[in-house]
């Protein structure tokens, strides 16, 4: 797998549906953690996620792909039960 230094300059696209070649995540200073017990479910993380690194499985939030998230916050910010919380990178 080639890693985020390896993009070649300029941000051009070679071959279509490479970015899963690329994982991205680390290079995050803060992770989503997802409370299990608060989630209702709503997929609105799902939605908004610009990664799309919240993982569903019939419509039910599974976790959270670290390979791809880059810590941007958002699915935590848009969760309306507060059932994600960025925590810092350890």
């Amino acid at each position: 797998m080639k890693g985020w230094k390896e993009i070649p300059e300029g941000g051009l696209i070679l071959e279509p549906g490479n970015s899963v070649e690329y994982k991205t995540g680390s290079w995050r200073a803060k992770r989503p953690v997802l409370d299990k017990e608060k989630c209702i479910n709503c997929l609105i993380c799902w939605i908004c996620c610009p990664e799309a690194s919240i993982i569903v499985e019939n419509e039910e939030v599974k976790g959270i792909n670290y390979d791809y998230c880059k810590g941007c916050g958002i699915c935590a910010n848009e969760c309306p039960k507060k059932a994600i919380n960025m925590e810092e990178e350890k």
